[in-house]
C-alpha cells in the first residue's frame, strides 16, 4: 500500500503537480451507536433516528490541482471503481455545477475503511472531497450550500460535515450536534470493529425491512424517548443505548453475524452491535479497563473473529473521534 505522503512525493517528483498545492485530508468512518428506523417516506426513503459518531479509523484523500476542466481519481485499492460512478467524482461534478468553478483536480484515495460495512466510507470520501474542493477553489460555500450538496450525494453524507457526534434524523439530512457534555461522554471511547469478507448492500437491507410491514419499524415517539433518556443521563453507559432496527433483517439473513455475536457475548462478556446496514459489527470496551486487560481482550476478540470468519475478515481496534 502506498501512503498518501509517498504518493504526493512521487507525483511532485514527476512534475505532475506542484507540491505546495497538495491537500491531504482525513476521511473518517462513522459508527451508528444507535439506529432506529421509524417509518417509510413517500419518496421511498426511510425515516431514521440515530446517534452517530465519527471514528479515528479513516481513509486519506489527497487533492491536487489538474488541468482546467478535468477531474481524475486514483486509489490504492484496485477493486474500487475510479470512474464517474465513484462518489468522489460525483461530488466534484456537483460542486462544479453549484460553484461555477472551472479548474481541474486530481484525487488520490488511500482506503482503510472496508466497503459494504455500514461505516460510511464512500459517503465520507464524497463529503471530504467537497470540503477539499471548497478550499482548492477558494469558493468558501455557505454551510447551507455545503449541506445541500452533501444531501444530494447521499443520505449519510451530511453527517460528515460535523466534527463530532451528531443526532441524525429524516433520511439523514437533518443533522444536530449533541450537547458538549454528551460529546465528552462519547468521544475517545475505545471500540472494536469486525466485519466478514462480504458486505451488505444498504438498499437490500431497507427493502427487506419494508417487506416485513409496518410492525417492523420502531415507533417514532418511543425511539425518540429512549434516545432522550440516554442523552439526559450522564451515568448511562454506551451499552445502554437503544439498538439497531436493521439488525433484524441482517442477522436473520446472514447467520454468521449473530453466531459470532452470541459467542463474544458469552465468552468475552461484550455487547455486540451492528453499524448502519452492516455487515460491520462493533463492541465497546468496558469502562475503566486497564491497558493490559484491554490489550488482552483485543487479542482474544481478534482471534475469535478470524477463527469464525476466516483470514479475509476485517478487524480494527479504534476509538470514537
Amino acid at each position: 500500500m502506498v501512503s498518501a505522503s509517498a504518493w504526493v512525493a512521487t507525483a511532485c517528483r514527476l512534475g505532475l503537480f506542484p507540491v505546495s498545492t497538495a491537500l491531504v485530508l482525513s476521511s473518517p468512518a462513522k459508527l451508528n451507536l444507535t439506529l432506529a428506523v421509524v417509518g417509510r417516506r413517500a419518496d421511498g426513503f426511510h425515516e431514521l433516528v440515530s446517534l452517530v459518531s465519527p471514528l479515528a479509523l479513516a481513509d486519506t484523500l489527497t487533492v491536487m490541482p489538474g488541468p482546467d476542466g478535468t477531474a481524475s481519481l486514483t486509489c490504492d485499492d484496485p477493486t474500487l471503481p475510479v470512474d464517474a460512478s465513484n462518489l468522489v467524482l460525483r461530488a466534484e461534478q456537483a460542486f462544479r455545477a453549484v460553484s461555477g468553478w472551472t479548474g481541474g483536480v486530481h484525487f488520490h484515495l488511500e482506503k482503510r475503511i472496508p466497503r459494504g460495512a455500514g461505516l460510511g466510507g464512500g459517503s465520507s470520501n464524497a463529503t471530504t472531497a467537497l470540503r477539499a474542493l471548497d478550499r482548492l477553489a477558494g469558493t468558501r460555500l455557505s454551510a447551507s450550500v455545503r449541506a445541500g450538496l452533501a444531501a444530494q450525494l447521499g443520505s449519510d453524507c451530511p453527517l460528515f460535515l460535523a466534527d463530532g457526534p451528531v443526532l441524525m434524523r429524516g433520511r439523514g439530512e437533518r443533522i444536530e450536534p449533541v450537547a458538549a457534555a454528551v460529546a465528552r461522554r462519547v468521544s475517545g471511547r475505545p471500540v472494536w470493529l469486525f466485519k466478514p469478507a462480504w458486505g451488505i448492500e444498504t438498499p437490500w437491507a431497507f427493502r427487506r425491512l419494508a417487506a416485513l410491514g409496518a410492525t417492523a419499524y420502531e415507533r417514532p415517539d418511543e425511539a425518540e424517548a429512549a434516545l432522550a433518556r440516554w442523552l439526559a443521563d450522564p451515568a448511562a453507559p454506551l451499552r445502554a443505548l437503544p439498538g439497531n432496527t436493521l439488525e433484524r433483517v441482517a442477522f436473520g439473513k446472514y447467520l454468521a453475524l449473530p453466531a459470532l455475536a452470541d459467542q463474544v457475548r458469552e465468552e468475552l462478556e461484550l455487547d455486540v452491535r451492528m453499524s448502519g446496514s452492516g455487515s460491520c459489527c462493533f463492541a465497546f470496551a468496558p469502562d475503566g479497563v486497564p491497558a493490559p486487560r484491554l490489550a488482552a481482550v483485543t487479542e482474544a476478540l481478534r482471534a475469535r473473529v478470524f477463527a469464525a470468519w476466516g483470514a479475509e475478515a476485517f478487524f480494527a481496534a479504534t476509538r470514537l473521534a
